[in-house]
Formats: C-alpha cells, structure tokens, sequence
C-alpha cells in the first residue's frame, strides 16, 4: 500500500514539473497576444440572437438565405457567431476595409492634388501652347474647381492660348472599370469608372418624362452636362406609378454609344437617372475649354505633344477623413475606388495585398478573403463574419479608431456600415449594450429573396444586441 502511495505521489511531482504556466512563455513587456476565435460563452442574451437566427432558416420568407453573423466583446473575443467562418459576399459593408487602412497608412490629413501645367509660360496674355490638366486621382474634383481655375487665369490677365487643352489620367493605370463589375453597373452613375483625373464624379444626369400610360415611350429631355460625341439611344418606357427608378444605362469605357434602358413611373414630369461618364479625361478637357471661353479666354483648337513645363496651379482635394466620412455617408462607390487605388500606388503593388499586409501587421491574418476592388460593388468578393467583426475591432482600438468610428453611422447605440445590392444585404461597426459594454458585430445575409424578411430579421438582431 504504502509503495503504491509512493508512486502516485511522484507522478503527481513529476506532472507539476511539465506544467508551464502562459505567462513563463511571454517575454518581459511583450504586446497582449491577437484576439483568437474561441468557442462562444454559454450566455442567456446571445442564446437570444442565436434562437433568432435559427428560427429565419424556418422563415417561408428566407428559405434558402446564407446568413452568417459574428459578436465580439470589448476584448476582441468571440461571444457568439453563425457560420462565421464561412465566407459571404460582403457588398459595400467591404468599403471599410479600404477606409479603415487609407485612415492608418495615408493618414486623415492626406489629400489628393490635381495640377494645371503649360507647355509655355504666360507671357503678355498669351500662352503659345497648350494647357494641361495634370490628374492625381481625386475622387471630388468638381467643375465648381475647374471654373475656378478659369477665373484665377483671367485675373492673371490671360486672355489666349494658342493650342489646346490636354488632360493627362495617366496617374491610375488599367481600366477605368473594375474586370468583375457588372455590365449592368458600369454604365450607371453608381458604378462610374476610376481614372486619374475624374470631373464630378464622373457622372451626367439623364432626365426623362413618363408617357401618358404604362409600357408607352418616356421622352428624353435632356442631359446636365454635354458627354462629347455621345450618340443616345432612348428605349426607356413607362411602368407603374410605384416603379421606381427603372433605367439602366449601357455604356461602356471610351464608347461614343450608350443606350438607355428600363422604365420611369407613370406621371413623372422630370425624372432623373445617373450615368457614367465613359472617357473621363476627355470629359474633364471638354468642360474646362467651355470654362476658360466662357470666361473671355480663347483657346486654340490644336493640341501638340510638348512637355508640361510650366506649372500655373494646384488644386488639393478635402482631407481624406472627409471624403471617408461621405464615402461612409453615401456608400459612393468611386470616392472608395480611389483611395483604394491610391494605397496600392504609394505602395507600388496591388491595393488589395496592401490592404491584407497591413492587418497582418496589427494581428489580423484574412482566412477565406477575396477582394477584387475596394467598394463591394463586385460579386466575386468574399469575406467571413468573423474576419469583418475583427477588422472592426483592431480599426477600434488602432492608432486612428477615434477618427474612423466617429466617421460610421450612428444611432441609438449603433455605429455602422451597411451593404446592400440584389439579394444581398450586409452590417458591421459598434454596438454598445445595455450594460455599458461595446460589441463589434458583422451580420451578413446572402442569396435572400425577401427584402422585408432580411430587413425585419437585421432590426431583431440588433436590438437583441443592444439588449446585452
């Protein structure tokens, strides 16, 4: 008996000496380690999310819905997720991954400068040459700022350039269409392409009158602002009074051709629709010639190919922090494909690796993320609940968290960025509890046929988790 006392009491030693404890593993004034996904705590509150979200999969209204959510507590750690390892299509909840880095790498005082050069310089009111309007990529340049520049040219005494205007877009390379956008986006304002040089967004308005009944011609009244050499084809008809916004506008990069498509509501006097422009460089050139004339200057109608030698002005574009606050606001899609664009030009490598060896630094390594533009407005992006949740917890706690969630929505608790497109409909940001305590979610619901059912299921979850 005693032998066998012995022997249990030296394994018992032996075991104490083979238990390390975490922190003998840590060196002195090593950085607390990532949040790690962990098994979900047994609470009473998020079982209520988790009944919620269970119960939809029996909704008529949502069979055959992917819904995929993840919570995390105030120290990054899982409290409850639903195949949140699972990767969905995010849509323009995506938009936050460029926002989130641009505010960390470029800064919230970064700007975007677009110059206007000469190939001569100004000299008794004349400039032998040309003007060329030099892009940087600024997603907000308006022809407000070129009309600007016309005054600030006739006030130097300017009145005659013998050559033309040119307009350099070199600064963003490939095309001005993202290769997985959709031939039904690229032609409309939403999906406007991304140049170096971009002239109000790069977008014209199209304005239509209903016809006198349902499925009879709608007249094309006009255009805001003259597209050079388009040459219009109006197929657009008359639907329901309730019908909404029905056009769709077929362009295309460079084209001269665009076709309009789909149905105005019956009794709309003066409907309007956006468009993309489909030669942005082209675009901003024509409109500051008719500024510069419009303001008593004469311009040549010959452009040479002489260098630009001689700078006249520049033109800086809002604070970044300002254009991700209306990028947040407005979900545009072009303001986020700029910035999106620009990270990967200081880098000189693709923004998306840009965007994936910056989180790695910080602790967040994307599993399962596919990210062909920076917006969402591309379909062949894929991310996972949980890696959405995070991204929103390490931008909360880095070095421009203050800036970024003060640039979200909010409301009642809530600080968000939504997604939506087609059977598509997204959430991610902040969520303070009841109890003090502030979550990040990411709810993400994809192939749904019911608006009204997603809807109503997204507003119980929140509140449910403002409810914790």
């Amino acid at each position: 008996m005693w032998k066998n006392i012995l022997i249990l009491l030296l394994a018992s030693a032996l075991a104490g000496l083979l238990i390390v404890r975490p922190e003998v593993l840590l060196p002195r004034n090593q950085a607390e380690p990532p949040p790690v996904e962990q098994t979900p705590t047994a609470n009473p509150a998020p079982h209520t999310i988790t009944t919620l979200l269970h119960e939809a999969h029996t909704n008529p209204a949502l069979v055959g819905t992917a819904i995929g959510f993840s919570l995390l507590d105030s120290k990054g750690q899982v409290v409850l997720d639903e195949n949140a390892t699972t990767a969905f299509i995010p849509a323009s909840s995506l938009k936050t991954l460029t926002t989130a880095t641009a505010l960390e790498i470029l800064g919230p005082d970064f700007r975007f400068t677009t110059e206007l050069k000469s190939t001569s310089p100004l000299k008794d009111g004349v400039i032998q040459g040309d003007l060329i309007i030099i892009g940087g990529g600024d997603p907000i340049l308006k022809l407000d700022d070129l009309k600007a520049w016309a005054a600030d040219l006739k006030q130097r005494g300017l009145t005659r350039i013998t050559g033309g205007i040119r307009a350099d877009a070199s600064f963003f390379t490939g095309s001005l269409y993202n290769d997985f956008w959709n031939w039904g986006d690229i032609g409309n304002g939403y999906g406007s392409g991304v140049s170096g040089l971009n002239l109000n967004h790069n977008r014209y308005i199209v304005v239509f009158r209903a016809g006198p009944e349902v499925g009879s011609p709608a007249e094309l009244l006009g255009i805001n602002l003259e597209i050079p050499d388009a040459a219009w084809k109006n197929d657009v008809t008359t639907g329901t009074v309730d019908s909404g916004d029905g056009v769709v506008i077929h362009g295309g990069e460079s084209t001269t051709a665009i076709h309009l498509r789909g149905t105005v509501p019956l009794g709309a006097a003066k409907f309007q629709a956006k468009g993309a422009v489909p030669d942005p460089a082209r675009f901003a050139a024509h409109h500051f010639r008719a500024a510069l004339m419009a303001a008593g200057i004469q311009v040549g109608g010959t452009t040479a190919t002489s260098p630009a030698t001689h700078s006249l002005l520049k033109h800086d574009s809002p604070p970044l922090l300002d254009i991700i606050k209306s990028i947040h606001a407005t979900s545009d899609n072009h303001e986020t494909e700029c910035v999106f664009l620009m990270l990967g030009k200081k880098a000189g490598k693709p923004p998306a690796d840009v965007i994936r060896e910056h989180w790695k630094t910080r602790g967040l390594e994307f599993t399962g993320l596919r990210m062909e533009d920076g917006c969402g407005l591309a379909r062949a992006d894929f991310i996972r609940p949980l890696d959405l949740a995070r991204l929103q917890y390490f931008a909360g706690k880095g070095p421009q968290g203050a800036a970024y969630k003060a640039s979200l929505l909010s409301k009642d608790g809530l600080t968000w960025k939504g997604g939506a497109m087609s059977g598509i409909r997204t959430f991610t940001g902040y969520a303070k509890s009841k109890s003090g305590q502030e979550y990040c979610y990411a709810l993400m619901l994809n192939h749904y046929t019911d608006g009204k059912a997603v809807s109503e299921l997204s507003q119980l979850v929140m509140d449910a988790i403002l409810g914790l």
